[in-house]
């Protein structure tokens, strides 16, 4: 074991002066993304422009994306791209391949699968043609740029394809194609120099007039003509040095990853941090519209939009290994802080879906302070200190029915579900008893107030302070925090519940109890007690630890959204509390639960938004940002 995480280390340490070095394609001793094949599955071919997508391979903040073909539906090609925003196909294959050799021609459709796979970064299949073998690699450049490297044995290359989108503009110019689609982006073409290219219709193809080994295709998509003029000669450029912008992209994913695995972790557990990361790197948008900086959505198969605490918990991890995406998917939110500081639900690329009506719960500081930590970047620090201490204060202001110092989740509008949509946890259960007082003419609570929400406002108070203390600037503001923690504790139960304001304990034993210890604010007497809930099976020591609510709550249902599902941030939560408190062997027990129950997650399986607890059965949203986050944050912690 020791040596194996002697050669482990040596590796990460080789790849990291690799990478800050910049060195070149043919210096590249060691691309340690291919040590993970089959990192996620994303083989599908549509049938239609609006065949459903559940996970593509996109990366560097592009707008589209890729899969492999079904191998029961092959395509000598990539199958895509596929619109992320406007959730349809372009075409099956934009670049499906044929070669000529010796004079014979071998369309597409007569190469049968080889092999196929995602890893981290890169795309990959082969394919074959009685002794023919030919291979195609996907690299995505930039936002805007993909290479395609097709790679055979001196041969001739013929490429075609048909587009599915109606009512576009093709335009022919040498060796690219331009297509103007009719939801105003803009996608093109360019091929070698040497290659002669027909258009017919909707449908194009290309040829080269030499033989070669390997040739490189490069694919642009541009979400407007704006971005098209302003990438300029970017795309010749990248077509005649393909190899050092693959280089690039290499690097870029080994850099990743160096700065995400330990050298200390079994093979299984690696594939759940990697699947983690590219599950974050195939959410990233880069701006477009009214969504002004890039970011990380929760899912590109689901949830197009940036939601206000998916964004808080998306750069608290990417702060590690993508720190710039980190700052700009705060500064994404922070764009539409209203002006009393209220930082809004959501966000999206046409601003009249946003949703003003309630705000999450507020961990933006937590993930603003571990940006600082991993960059020690204090300009940043100074430009998000006032809008985080506006948004602290709007909640006393705008959430606090009483002024008692302890607040509530609610809405804009006096409506319900807005303030459910508040707390993060759309349908929880001890909401059903919920009513709604009116605060001021913007803001309504509901009557109780929660545990959680007072939890995390504990934790931003003291970051806030460490903040200050770091700008040298006067924060005087302070949380009781033995008030707090008694307040929400029940002794009797020996367990934390959200209280109605007549001061009754709202009886449900839900996840919201487990913000107290993760936050650090529960007294060592207190996380005694509740360490006694979480040990019982018939309480949250579940198949898959710590469900939304206890597994013997009367309205528990396992796959009822936050009414008993696993959620890997509550999980998180729970174990990280519990390490918090010294308890690290049970801590490490239950993540190891965790990572070896959770259906497929080592293996090719997606990573969902929540699970069943007692089969750890995948439930919702694939693709899902952040269990990929929690997932990350567990594999850190774990025996640390």
């Amino acid at each position: 074991m020791k040596k194996a995480i002697v050669e482990k280390s040596f590796i990460l340490i080789v790849l990291l002066l690799n990478i800050t070095s910049g060195v070149k394609s043919a210096n590249i001793n060691k691309f340690i993304c291919k040590n993970f094949p089959d990192i996620i599955s994303v083989s599908s071919t549509p049938t239609d422009s609006l065949s459903p997508c559940s996970g593509v391979f996109s990366d560097a903040g592009s707008w589209i994306g890729f899969t492999n073909p079904a191998k029961d539906k092959w395509v000598n090609g990539f199958c895509g791209p596929y619109n992320i925003d406007n959730q349809s196909w372009i075409s099956k294959s934009f670049v499906q391949v044929g070669i000529e050799k010796d004079g014979v021609v071998v369309n597409p459709n007569k190469f049968v699968p080889d092999s196929s796979s995602y890893f981290p970064g890169l795309l990959y299949m082969s394919s074959k043609f009685e002794n023919i073998r030919v291979q195609q690699e996907l690299y995505f450049i930039d936002k805007n740029n993909i290479l395609l490297q097709l790679t055979s044995k001196n041969v001739k290359w013929i490429v075609s394809s048909t587009i599915w989108v109606k009512n576009t503009k093709i335009r022919e110019d040498k060796n690219r194609l331009t297509v103007w689609l009719r939801s105003g982006g803009v996608l093109s073409i360019a091929f070698p120099k040497d290659f002669s290219l027909k258009v017919d219709g909707a449908s194009y193809s290309a040829k080269s007039k030499i033989l070669s080994n390997q040739i490189h295709v490069l694919i642009s998509f541009y979400n407007n003509e704006t971005e098209l003029i302003a990438d300029g000669s970017n795309s010749n450029i990248i077509l005649n040095r393909p190899l050092d912008f693959i280089a690039q992209s290499k690097n870029r994913w080994n850099n990743y990853l160096t700065k995400v695995l330990r050298p200390d972790m079994p093979t299984k557990y690696d594939r759940i941090a990697v699947k983690s990361v590219v599950t974050l790197i195939s959410n990233w948008r880069s701006p477009k519209g009214d969504l002004l900086h890039e970011g990380v959505m929760p899912s590109h198969a689901y949830f197009l939009g940036y939601w206000a605490w998916d964004s808080w918990r998306h750069s608290f991890v990417l702060a590690r290994f993508a720190p710039e995406l980190a700052k700009n998917q705060i500064r994404a939110m922070f764009d539409y802080q209203t002006e009393d500081g209220m930082i809004i639900d959501c966000v999206f690329s046409n601003r009249t879906k946003n949703n003003p009506l309630d705000s999450k719960p507020p961990l933006a500081a937590w993930a603003v302070m571990e940006v600082f930590n991993q960059t020690k970047d204090t300009t940043f620090l100074k430009e998000m200190f006032p809008k985080l201490l506006k948004y602290n204060q709007w909640w006393y202001k705008n959430r606090d029915h009483d002024q008692n110092g302890i607040c509530e989740f609610g809405s804009t509008d006096g409506k319900i579900q807005p303030a459910k949509w508040e707390s993060g946890m759309d349908n929880a259960i001890r909401f059903d008893s919920a009513s709604m007082v009116k605060n001021n003419s913007t803001a309504w609570s509901f009557d109780q107030e929660s545990v959680d929400l007072n939890s995390f406002l504990f934790l931003e108070n003291n970051i806030l302070k460490q903040m200050a203390s770091i700008l040298n600037v006067s924060y005087l503001q302070t949380v009781d925090r033995q008030k707090i923690d008694n307040y929400f504790f029940d002794p009797i139960k020996g367990y934390y519940y959200d209280r109605k304001f007549n001061g009754n304990f709202i009886g449900v034993e839900g996840c919201e109890g487990f913000t107290p210890m993760w936050t650090k604010m529960a007294s060592v007497e207190n996380a005694q007690s509740v360490i006694k809930m979480y040990e019982k099976v018939n309480k949250f020591s579940t198949y898959i630890p710590f469900p939304s609510v206890c597994a013997d709550e009367p309205n528990y249902t396992y796959n009822g959204y936050w009414r008993g599902p696993i959620w890997l941030d509550q999980v998180y939560f729970g174990i990280s509390g519990l390490r918090n408190y010294g308890y690290k062997k049970e801590a490490d027990k239950y993540t190891e639960q965790v990572f070896t129950r959770l259906k497929g997650v080592s293996g090719d399986t997606p990573i969902y938004e929540n699970y069943d607890p007692k089969t750890g059965d995948c439930l919702r949203a694939p693709q899902f940002s952040w269990s990929a986050v929690h997932l990350l944050l567990l594999y850190w912690e774990y025996k640390h």
